[in-house]
């Protein structure tokens, strides 16, 4: 297995990983367990957009075109109904 295919591995695991952290959280009653779900969660983001930083410097990852100030406008109004 070459790098770039364990790179997006690991990133693809951790988006995973954040969904069910954040689902975790949203269902869990106790203040201090929340609390430290909500600090692993925050610390495999952190280490999430490193690995993506490094991905995209090595061209291992090609971001989607930013869209235009009209399409934010656009989703914005939608939103807004």
């Amino acid at each position: 297995m070459d790098e770039k295919t364990m790179v997006n591995d690991i990133l693809n695991s951790v988006k995973s990983e954040l969904k069910t952290y954040q689902g975790v959280i949203t269902e869990t009653e106790n203040m201090q367990l929340r609390q430290t779900i909500q600090q692993i969660r925050n610390n495999d983001e952190s280490f999430q957009y490193e690995l993506f930083k490094i991905a995209q410097t090595k061209g291992y990852y090609k971001p989607a075109a930013q869209a235009t100030v009209t399409e934010v406008n656009d989703v914005k109004t939608e939103l807004e109904q």
